[in-house]
């Protein structure tokens, strides 16, 4: 680690040491079903809406062996409120694979956790660093703003693998759990100060407007379903969403049927049970 690796070691420590969210609920425990959850949850949602959704999530479902026994529904109908419900049944789905394959034991490498339903390198290698505490470089978003504000000042189009590299020389091999808690607090921080900071990786994307989109109307579809207390018609469907227009209600709906997300039995539509 060279001298400047050093100053911002330090920097990112002291920052925590001073500011950092030292309560949050996924950082007082090593077991693997919680922390999973707690990455699934924080994908592209505030910590301040997932904490209240992880208690009572956790209420519903504490074990892997709750979650895969619950229907699709119920874990659904619990997830309101958080968005991207494709997560809930990936997240679903990940518990009956950690039940009928591993027993309920979460797989110990990198590389078995790869093989779970919707578990990408970042989920996985966070699952890892934060549950049993191993040195194993993962890059997101905040721990990515991190990297680019402190080396990469003047670039543009900064790749993944050189932030990989720096990931690397910088970890705490004996700490990586609290280190990298340290960089995404830090790194929360400096998105709110430094707002464009992440348009400098070669891989930021601009997120889609929300409103008026596919993504909208299929999180309204799914949450008047669980918001019901029996199974709609099409007709009676389209008219509580009649915000939207019916062909783009129904196109969405026939894709949540496919998908498994949505069940139609005769006539009318309801969540999986």
């Amino acid at each position: 680690m060279n001298k400047k690796e050093r100053v911002f070691v330090e920097t990112v420590k002291k920052y925590y040491l001073e500011n950092g969210r030292h309560g949050l609920m996924w950082r007082k425990t090593k077991n693997p079903y919680r922390i999973l959850l707690s990455e699934v949850m924080l994908q592209q949602t505030q910590v301040d809406r997932v904490v209240p959704k992880y208690k009572a999530f956790l209420i519903e479902f504490p074990t892997w062996k709750h979650l895969a026994d619950a229907s699709l529904g119920s874990v659904l109908k619990q997830w309101q409120g958080l968005g991207y419900n494709r997560r809930a049944k990936m997240l679903h789905n990940c518990a009956k694979e950690v039940i009928d394959t591993y027993k309920g034991r979460y797989p110990r490498t990198h590389e078995e956790s790869l093989k779970l339903p919707g578990v990408g390198p970042y989920t996985a290698g966070a699952v890892q660093a934060f549950a049993f505490n191993r040195p194993i470089a993962i890059i997101e978003t905040n721990i990515r703003t991190v990297y680019i504000h402190h080396f990469f000042t003047n670039d543009t189009d900064v790749s993944d693998a050189a932030l990989v590299r720096l990931i690397e020389s910088t970890l705490d091999t004996e700490n990586p759990r609290e280190w990298y808690w340290a960089l995404m607090d830090y790194g929360s921080f400096l998105k709110k100060e430094h707002k464009s900071l992440n348009s400098k990786s070669k891989h930021y994307t601009k997120q889609s407007t929300f409103s008026g989109s596919d993504r909208q109307i299929r999180g309204a579809i799914v949450r008047t379903l669980a918001e019901a207390e029996r199974p709609l018609s099409r007709m009676v469907l389209l008219k509580k969403l009649s915000y939207f227009e019916d062909i783009r209600v129904d196109s969405q709906l026939e894709k949540l049927e496919k998908e498994g997300m949505v069940t139609k039995t005769k006539q009318s539509y309801h969540l999986p049970v």
